[in-house]
Order: structure tokens, then C-alpha cells, then sequence
């Protein structure tokens, strides 16, 4: 089974940990890289010897560059454009959902607190195949709920 190579984007430490013990208990072959702010995600990406995700996971909170910065950067940047994002955030207000689609990000994630709920919102965002699931964003379809 291939690798999946999946980086977070988060700045609290909690919240990374509880990610990684999920990820690890999830039945496939997961490589997991991780960032604790915005600027330290686009250095990241933008390392010429970085193999890149094939999906990212961007809290929307971060200091020195928040994800939505972020989400338009990785837009903006030509080789980064198609990478998948995942927003990974404790907000479910309707402006930062709606800001999310609009600037391309593929799917939105609020943080659950109960850690088989995020087990299983992390293998269905990790298993869906994004690039089909991009083509017919709806708001409907963009908010991932278990």
C-alpha cells in the first residue's frame, strides 16, 4: 500500500498530539510532518527538496500567518495550487466556513472532541479522493461531518 503523506499545519500542542494518536491508530500507511505556524508551513512547502502532501491539514489560527493567508498563498503559488487542504479548525462560524471555500480549500473539518469521531473524520478526509470531490463543492458537501 503506498504512503500517504499528510501535514499539519497547527500551533497547539494538544491538538497535534490527539491528531498524531488518532493517525497512528488508523489502519493505513500514513507518513505524518507537522508545523506550528503559517510562515514555518510555506517555508515548508516551498523547500525545493519537500515532498509534498498529498493532503494538508490547516488550522485556521495560527500566529505570524493564519491559515486563511495561507489557503491563498498555496492558491496563488503554481505548484502548490492543486494540493489538497483539509481546514482543521475549532471554528464553525459560517464567514470562516464560507471564506475557506471560497479561497479553494477542499474540504472543512471542525475540530472534534471525542477522539473516535476524529478517527473517523480523519480516515474518511484521508480516504476520499479530493480531486473528484473538488469538482462539485457545494457548501452542503465542503462541511465534513460524521
Amino acid at each position: 500500500m503506498k504512503n500517504i503523506n499528510i501535514l499539519l499545519a497547527d500551533d497547539d500542542d494538544d491538538d497535534r498530539l490527539f491528531f498524531g494518536e488518532a493517525l497512528e491508530q488508523l489502519e493505513l500507511n500514513i507518513s505524518l510532518n507537522w508545523v506550528v505556524n503559517g510562515v514555518d508551513l510555506i517555508n515548508y512547502l516551498k523547500q525545493p527538496d519537500t515532498q509534498l502532501p498529498e493532503l494538508l491539514f490547516l488550522d485556521l489560527n495560527m500566529p505570524l500567518k493564519g491559515g486563511i493567508e495561507c489557503l491563498i498563498e498555496i492558491r496563488k503559488t503554481n505548484y502548490l495550487r492543486n494540493l489538497s487542504v483539509a481546514i482543521y479548525s475549532t471554528s464553525s462560524a459560517e464567514k470562516d466556513i464560507e471564506e475557506c471555500l471560497i479561497h479553494g480549500a477542499n474540504i472543512y473539518i471542525k475540530k472534534p472532541s471525542d477522539f473516535n469521531v476524529l478517527k473517523s473524520i480523519l480516515h474518511k478526509a484521508i480516504t476520499i479522493n479530493h480531486q473528484y470531490h473538488s469538482s462539485g463543492l457545494s457548501k452542503e458537501n465542503f462541511l465534513m461531518v460524521i
